[in-house]
């Protein structure tokens, strides 16, 4: 195959492939023509460098989208794709280079590695005590081999030729000269003649890591905890990125949280809830909190315990205990039950419930009306 071939045929994956195929493929070619493992062979040599230029474009969205509508010719002498179309992205470019030389932009920068995104599910009970615990996360760590360089140990980058190490070449579009990343190094300054045999130049490879990760007592749904510099290794030793872990709180039996408020809902006995009381409702710092019940409470009535709730995150104090009261009709009745409530129907006029007794007095009149 010719080394001018379309890009997603060098990586035998269709135009809409994914990251992570595009990913996998490029690993496996490469593994297969790198020069180590076809010592004298010019096609492999040419196939791998064909391959690693393919994919290096497209996993990047940006390159990959001016690809995917100019070709190669997005990346030659500052095109866009020919036809006697301009390429107006080219305008970023020309700004940059006027005032990057004031602002220090134009020099090189080394590409940082990712951010990665971690979720993690904990219960109620960890939200509000804290937590310490270990995650184990898939990562492209710096190559121990290289030291993270991309060169063959005993062997170094050299200035790339293109750019002589600026990162960025120079075109003459019309009246304007415009800076481009270079397409050989691209970006980087610097090209690795002899890659390194276990991350294949990239100066990064693939592993699994332990961290150690404290969850912070007051934690809420959706609350973000950054770990700077466990992220993606940067290319070539460039700076890593960050970790970033999303809390998510499980379902629990009992309580249900909004912001630093805990709320539960608790079944009364219809004679608790006539003659008052008190329940007992175990708290989650460990403590059980006595609610006092007064007489003649009705259904979703909410009694408020201060300052059992929630603990506020990174500050003092906490939120409160929201108790909404539930009062329960018997479906069990004894015998002896059923005569003494039978006594007490009795012994009703109607003032002992009032909101029963105005409702079908507004009944009455109704009718009367009519």
């Amino acid at each position: 195959m010719s080394i001018e071939a379309d890009f997603y045929e060098l990586l035998e994956v269709e135009r809409g492939a994914d990251n992570a195929s595009i990913k996998s493929s490029y690993r496996k070619l490469a593994m297969r023509y790198h020069p180590d493992k076809n010592p004298g062979c010019k096609d492999s040599e040419a196939k791998f460098k064909a391959i690693s230029e393919a994919y290096d474009c497209l996993k990047d969205p940006q390159k990959r989208a001016a690809y995917d509508r100019f070709g190669k010719a997005a990346f030659q002498n500052g095109g866009g794709g020919g036809g006697g179309h301009q390429d107006f992205s080219g305008f970023a470019d020309i700004f940059e280079n006027i005032f990057g030389e004031f602002s220090g932009r134009g020099q090189r920068q080394a590409r940082r590695g990712a951010d990665l995104r971690y979720d993690m599910e904990i219960r109620l009970e960890d939200a509000f005590h804290g937590k310490k615990t270990e995650i184990t996360i898939d990562v492209s760590a710096a190559c121990e081999t290289c030291d993270g360089t991309g060169a063959k140990p005993g062997t170094g980058a050299k200035t790339c030729g293109t750019c002589a190490g600026h990162g960025k070449v120079r075109a003459q579009q019309g009246f304007f000269v415009v800076e481009r990343t270079c397409p050989s190094c691209h970006g980087a300054g610097q090209t690795i003649a002899d890659p390194c045999n276990a991350c294949h130049g990239e100066g990064r490879v693939d592993r699994e890591k332990t961290l150690d990760v404290t969850i912070p007592p007051g934690v809420d749904e959706g609350t973000r905890i950054r770990l700077s510099g466990e992220g993606e290794a940067g290319a070539r030793g460039a700076p890593p990125g960050d970790l970033y872990i999303f809390i998510h709180l499980a379902r629990h039996s009992v309580f249900e949280r909004e912001g630093t408020a805990l709320f539960a809902r608790a079944p009364i006995s219809f004679t608790t809830a006539a003659l008052g009381g008190s329940i007992s409702i175990p708290g989650l710092d460990g403590a059980t909190h006595e609610i006092r019940i007064p007489a003649g409470i009705q259904s979703g009535k909410q009694i408020r315990q201060r300052g059992a709730g929630m603990p506020v995150l990174q500050g003092r104090g906490h939120g409160d205990l929201v108790i909404q009261i539930d009062v329960e009709t018997p479906t069990r009745l004894s015998a002896k039950q059923k005569q003494l409530l039978e006594e007490f129907r009795e012994t009703e006029t109607g003032d002992e419930c009032p909101n029963s007794k105005g409702f079908f007095a507004k009944i009455k009149d109704m009718w009367d009306l009519t």
